[in-house]
């Protein structure tokens, strides 16, 4: 693992990193993100510790990088309430999950808010207080891993770990433009995990990017010997591809606009244009009838697979009516209601509605869904609080029933004319079991973090059994990558580049949206931050990584170093490196130089 600098992370620069993550909690002064901090003593005692196998040569994936955990996993030296304090419990080891976190490097902070008992959708289910929004504090945050999708939005962590049975860890990451990782049911062991309906639960991934979300996953991934439900994983299952099942570009299946049903404003019109950016990407759009999964997907609270609720932790719930959240207890105990005869008829049912999608879906290798149906306020939420829920699972309660994966990533910001107006807009993207590997290189195409040739073609959306794409041309995707510092040409850390065989496309200048800041690194490197005015152009070079390439460059980018969008001159949006804004304490504007070579170049003429 490389860190700081391009040289060994080492444990001035965790310490650091840790320091800055407490003073982020203070700063944004959100208590109902966590249930539990660890002893910032303990967690410096970690990064010491993860210094030392670092020097002592080990490779450590996710190496200083700062982790919440979901109150419903364990996590040793802290309760495990599942947000409820009267359930809480203390347990002796880690979560497999967690363990995992650990031995790959990454440090963990503490443990999150929850919708309680992970049951519900909205965030405010929980006697912790409701998770309110990251940017947008009158509304929800979605749930049930609320908090841990708040503690990344906020930039407090890294990584997060959730959980999703109906959309649990989707949902939360499409409403604050986040990372939601649903590997395929059994990927993650789920010993230590409080369960909701436990042939259904997933332990997930949250993150800034599909990158860090991709890498923190691998981590996880794999039988521990201890969970009857974890699966051997097969080969290949977690390789990144650009290329459908035929060997061409993908097949996305997306549904009919009217077969979405009502969508906050502006959010049909968001979908469409995701719809739009995947097929110029290269993708080959078909539409689908999704109607078998969403009949599916209501089937999940509607019928009697809610009794896995009550199997879960209905006695408790059932001897502890004063201590539960009362939306929670009611529907727990309703969940009681079903009789062993509803359960089969239900699962006959569901054999039906699997065999329907299975059919719609032939001959596509993934389905492109909005990940969500609106954006409500808590105040909603509080009005109508399982009508509005159960409409925010509509796109999301199938997949687990149906043995898929999904992977939530942003997908623009919602419609203006919306109540919900520049607010992050998110999609998801839904494959049969295993298919892991090619969602996560789909959104990559859909993020534009994969180039294809230019090619003149109409991209209208041709009816139901129809394709349209941009061809590959036999070319191995392409991902472009933005810098400014010392990763440009002839710089002390252009080397990382060449060495993955990086290729130098363009020199050019960002948009008049950011300032450029002088940081105390060795070897020196500026840090590009947007600001919302009194921005400028800064010089920059545009080079080009191959999927694999930019996944391990990605990788091994430090903090405060990170790779986001960057608005170039004109008007394209690339990844690049950006600047957390946390590293700026005392660092030297140098806006005025233009660009990093040219304030090189000033600093050695003075005398």
């Amino acid at each position: 693992m490389t860190g700081l600098d391009g040289g060994g992370l080492d444990w001035s620069a965790l310490r650091e990193r840790v320091e800055v993550a407490y003073a982020r909690v203070a700063e944004v002064d959100r208590p109902e993100v966590w249930i539990d901090l660890r002893p910032r003593a303990d967690v410096l005692a970690d990064a010491v510790a993860v210094a030392r196998r670092i020097e002592a040569g080990e490779d450590l994936p996710l190496a200083g990088l700062l982790a919440a955990v979901k109150g419903n996993i364990d996590v040793a030296g802290l309760p495990t309430t599942a947000g409820c304090p009267a359930f809480a419990y203390s347990p002796d080891r880690d979560a497999t999950a967690v363990a995992r976190l650990r031995a790959a490097g990454a440090l963990v902070l503490g443990t999150t808010n929850l919708d309680q008992f992970a049951t519900g959708l909205v965030g405010t289910r929980s006697p912790y207080g409701a998770v309110r929004h990251a940017t947008a504090p009158e509304r929800i945050s979605g749930g049930s891993s609320s908090g841990s999708a708040v503690a990344v939005a906020l930039g407090i962590v890294d990584i997060a770990l959730g959980t999703d049975t109906a959309g649990s860890g989707r949902v939360p990451a499409a409403l604050h433009g986040l990372v939601g990782i649903k590997a395929t049911r059994g990927v993650v062991p789920a010993t230590g995990v409080v369960p909701a309906c436990r042939s259904l639960d997933c332990v997930t991934v949250l993150a800034r990017d599909l990158a860090a979300a991709r890498r923190t996953l691998l981590s996880l991934a794999g039988p521990d010997g201890v969970d009857p439900l974890a699966r051997d994983l097969p080969p290949g299952w977690d390789s990144v591809q650009t290329s459908g099942s035929d060997g061409g570009p993908p097949v996305v299946a997306v549904p009919e606009p009217e077969a979405l049903g009502p969508l906050a404003p502006g959010w049909a019109e968001a979908f469409e244009a995701a719809v739009d950016r995947l097929a110029r990407a290269g993708a080959r759009v078909r539409r689908v009838d999704v109607g078998p999964l969403l009949a599916a997907a209501r089937l999940l609270y509607e019928g009697a697979f809610v009794a896995e609720r009550y199997a879960a932790v209905g006695e408790f719930v059932a001897s502890h009516p004063d201590d539960v959240d009362p939306v929670v207890g009611a529907i727990i105990s309703h969940a009681a209601q079903p009789r062993a005869h509803e359960l089969f008829a239900d699962l006959e049912r569901l054999d039906e509605l699997s065999l329907a999608a299975r059919t719609a879906l032939a001959g596509t290798d993934a389905l492109l869904l909005p990940t969500t149906t609106q954006h409500p306020t808590i105040a909603e939420v509080e009005a109508d609080p399982v009508g509005v829920n159960s409409d925010l699972g509509r796109f999301t309660n199938f997949a687990n029933l149906l043995d898929m994966a999904a992977v939530a990533v942003p997908g623009g910001v919602a419609g203006a004319a919306g109540p919900a107006g520049g607010l992050p807009f998110g999609v998801q993207l839904v494959g049969p079991a295993f298919s892991d590997g090619l969602l996560a290189g789909v959104a990559a195409m859909l993020a534009g973090d994969v180039s294809v040739p230019s090619v003149e073609v109409d991209v209208s959306i041709p009816p139901a059994g129809g394709d349209v794409s941009i061809p590959l041309a036999g070319r191995e995707p392409s991902i472009p990558l933005a810098v400014v510092g010392a990763h440009l040409s002839g710089q002390p850390l252009n080397h990382q580049i060449l060495d993955r065989g990086g290729r130098l496309v363009a020199t050019t200048t960002t948009a008049p949206v950011y300032r450029l800041f002088a940081l105390d690194t060795d070897p020196a490197k500026p840090g590009l931050v947007r600001v919302p005015a009194d921005g400028a152009s800064i010089e920059a070079e545009v080079w080009e990584l191959t999927l694999a390439a930019f996944g391990e460059f990605v990788a091994s980018v430090p903090a405060p170093m990170t790779i986001g969008k960057v608005l170039l001159d004109d008007g394209s949006e690339i990844p690049g490196f950006l600047c957390e804004p946390v590293a700026l304490d005392g660092a030297r504007d140098i806006t005025a130089s233009g660009g990093w070579l040219a304030h090189l170049a000033a600093e050695a003429r003075v005398p």
